[in-house]
Parts: structure tokens; C-alpha cells; sequence
């Protein structure tokens, strides 16, 4: 069963990213304060949340949380930065965005760069450990799906709607086929076979191994 909270009294954040591996796309991330009291039977990491079950969650998590909000970071930021810090600056615009101010932040992960004066704890795989965390990646992966499937149909030779921008076999052969486009990170190695520390967060994206 998934943590409520860090610390009892404070207004708790909960921050995740999805698409940190992906060849093509932006970097999204979201930022969710729950009540404390907050239960879902089916809430936990979005990589362990069938397809249908995380947009049902999203619903859920909008109307009851307590504040909300989604960010991304385009690829050529992405190639600018690197792809960690983008995803931290992602974080830190969807915190931005929060019509409530937390007083702490929960970071899935181990990296983080401090966000003005207001104190944060990084989990790693926190996603399945809090409650808020395991929301922010709900909203974090199904926006960013969302956008890629927008994108599918500008660009469909990557299949996009399919692979959302992991570097799978499907999208390596496209990229051969028709070379990248501007949605494409060209700091990552696109025509090898991924990186499997890029995969790390996401193994579900291991190629050819997509969920729903």
C-alpha cells in the first residue's frame, strides 16, 4: 500500500517525469499535492497501471487533489541540457504551475536540483512507495502520451501512436528509412540499439517488450 505522506503537517508535492528514455518528444513532468487522506485502490508507479486504468486514475487525481499541474521540456532543450536536467527543470515548471505552495517536495528518483527555499527528498522508485508520487506519474505518462499520439499524426512513419518515441525496433527501422525529424533528441544514439540505462525508469519501453 502506497505512503499518504512524508512528513504528517506538511504540504507535500509529489513530482515524477515520464519519457526521460525516449528517442523522440518532450520530457514531461507533473507535480501533484493530494489531501492526506487520499485512497485509490488502483493508484500506483504508471509503468504498473494498465493503459485504461491510468486515464481513469487521471479523472480521479485532478478532481481530488489539491493542486496539479503538467510541464514538458521539447527535445532541442532536452539536447541542450542533457536529458536529467531537463527533466529536473521540467519538475520545477510543473511546480511553478501549482496554485498551492508546498512546503516539500517528493522527488522520484536521486537527483535534484533544490527548488528556491523549499525543502525536498528524493525517493528512488518513490513512484511505488507515495501516494503523490505514484499520481504526478499518472498525469506525468498519460499527458505525454496524450501529446505523442498528436504528434503520430504529423509524423506517422515513426508510429508514434505505438511506441510514443522509445527507441524501439519499429521506430530505429523508421528512422533509417526516413531520418530524424525535429521532434528527434540528437544527443541520444539514435541509430544503435538503446542504451539500456536509458530504459532504466521505464522498463516496461525495453525494446520490443510495449504495453498497451
Amino acid at each position: 500500500m502506497l505512503q499518504s505522506y512524508y512528513h504528517e503537517t506538511m504540504t507535500e508535492a509529489g513530482c515524477d517525469e515520464a519519457g526521460r528514455g525516449c528517442f523522440a518528444g518532450p520530457v514531461f513532468a507533473a507535480a501533484v499535492i493530494l489531501p492526506k487522506n487520499f485512497y485509490h485502490p488502483l493508484l500506483n508507479d504508471s509503468k504498473q497501471v494498465p493503459k485504461d486504468a491510468r486515464y481513469e486514475l487521471r479523472t480521479i487525481i485532478e478532481k481530488e487533489a489539491v493542486a496539479f499541474a503538467v510541464a514538458s521540456i521539447q527535445s532541442r532543450e532536452i539536447d541542450k541540457l542533457n536529458i536529467l536536467w531537463a527533466s529536473v527543470k521540467a519538475m520545477h515548471k510543473a511546480i511553478d504551475q501549482l496554485p498551492v505552495r508546498p512546503d516539500m517536495l517528493l522527488i522520484d528518483g536521486n537527483r535534484f536540483k533544490k527548488y528556491k527555499k523549499v525543502a525536498h527528498q528524493c525517493v528512488v522508485k518513490g513512484d511505488g512507495i507515495y501516494a503523490s508520487i505514484a499520481a504526478a506519474s499518472i498525469l506525468a505518462k498519460t499527458y505525454r502520451d496524450d501529446h505523442m499520439i498528436e504528434l503520430h499524426r504529423k509524423f506517422p512513419h515513426y508510429r508514434w501512436d505505438s511506441n510514443k518515441g522509445y527507441g524501439t525496433l519499429e521506430h530505429r527501422e523508421a528512422l533509417k528509412l526516413h531520418g530524424v525529424c525535429k521532434h528527434h533528441r540528437m544527443s541520444f544514439r539514435l541509430f544503435q540499439a538503446p542504451d539500456p540505462e536509458l530504459f532504466e525508469e521505464d522498463p516496461l519501453y525495453q525494446p520490443d517488450n510495449l504495453p498497451d
